[in-house]
């Protein structure tokens, strides 16, 4: 038996994703237009992805759990 109903199972792991991917995916545009415009170099924009894919993976290594070796 599971310990909560399919429903809220679901809602607790879809809510975040799509915050997420909504305000960091949502803005990519914006962010990197503004950039370009700022910097004035048509790859300044690629910073705000980059940076967002090097903090994906400095979470999950974070949060990975070490694997038990084979004995």
């Amino acid at each position: 038996m599971e310990m909560f109903p399919t429903h809220i199972r679901y809602t607790s792991m879809s809510l975040p994703y799509h915050i997420a991917n909504g305000w960091l995916g949502g803005f990519l545009q914006t962010i990197a237009f503004a950039t370009v415009a700022a910097k004035g170099d048509i790859y300044a924009g690629l910073w705000y992805p980059i940076g967002i894919a090097l903090m994906t993976l400095v979470v999950g290594c974070c949060l990975l759990k070490t694997p038990k070796m084979w004995m």
